[in-house]
């Protein structure tokens, strides 16, 4: 048995989030169907960072192991052209919002969650009204302080501790992630908040997000936002901002993912 690792890109829009469920359409259950239909086999994934229904992704993974052979069929002096063949035919199999952009063989040890050495997320705003954005940013037309917005990322990467954002009923052993980056920026007319973390907990970015527009719209002080952290409790953070604004952009590993 190989193992490869599929990298995936998607609009989740139209899916109940990224992992597979029971009578739901997932990203996971997707890509094991379309696998399944080319291979003529069940070939069980397993993901490196779960995403809730609505969000997108620019780049995810998945991990799977099969023959070694699998990909023979297409051209056996050609690595490389036999996984290119594999994605295109793989691709017109799969829905329009899903796309594999990469099959790569890897170490039979690799795993694509754990070995996974950070993950970056963003999440766009914008405040004009605009049809285009729809789906893919959070449309919030109120007047925000910019600097308060930036004041409350700079918390954020001296916190190790965040159970306060993350949603109830997490199953973890633990609450604690290494921050790398937090910070916003303007994007022509979007607002663009940037994190990247060793780990990501449940709601966790979009409570971030919530709470910190709460600080930028006045709603609460920054000391209230350091205390919401320190009491180590979801009850006062706020998840309420859409699934749509929030992309994961990047999982990296201490090894290369290329064929």
């Amino acid at each position: 048995m190989s193992r490869y690792f599929i990298e995936v890109s998607y609009k989740g829009t139209a899916y109940s989030g990224f992992q597979v469920q029971q009578n739901a359409v997932t990203i996971q259950s997707e890509i094991e169907k379309a696998l399944q239909t080319r291979y003529r086999q069940v070939l069980k994934l397993t993901g490196a960072s779960r995403t809730d229904a609505g969000v997108h992704a620019l780049q995810n993974y998945f991990h799977f192991d099969a023959e070694a052979d699998l990909f023979s069929s297409y051209d056996s002096l050609d690595n490389k052209k036999s996984f290119q063949k594999a994605l295109y035919s793989l691709n017109s199999i799969l829905p329009g919002d899903i796309v594999i952009k990469r099959i790569s063989k890897v170490a039979d040890t690799a795993h694509c969650r754990f070995d996974a050495i950070s993950r970056q997320y963003t999440y766009y705003i914008y405040s004009e009204k605009n049809p285009f954005l729809k789906d893919t940013a959070y449309y919030y037309p109120y007047t925000m302080d910019f600097k308060k917005l930036q004041q409350a990322a700079f918390v954020i990467i001296n916190t190790v501790d965040f159970t306060s954002f993350s949603k109830r009923n997490t199953q973890v052993n633990n609450f604690l992630c290494s921050i790398y980056k937090s910070e916003w920026e303007k994007e022509k007319n979007l607002i663009v908040y940037n994190v990247i973390a060793n780990r990501f907990l449940r709601g966790m970015v979009r409570g971030l997000v919530g709470t910190m527009l709460k600080v930028a719209t006045g709603k609460i002080t920054l000391n209230d936002f350091k205390e919401v952290i320190k009491r180590a409790d979801c009850a006062g953070t706020d998840f309420s901002v859409p699934p749509g604004g929030l992309f994961l952009v990047e999982v990296k590993y201490p090894y290369s993912t290329e064929c």
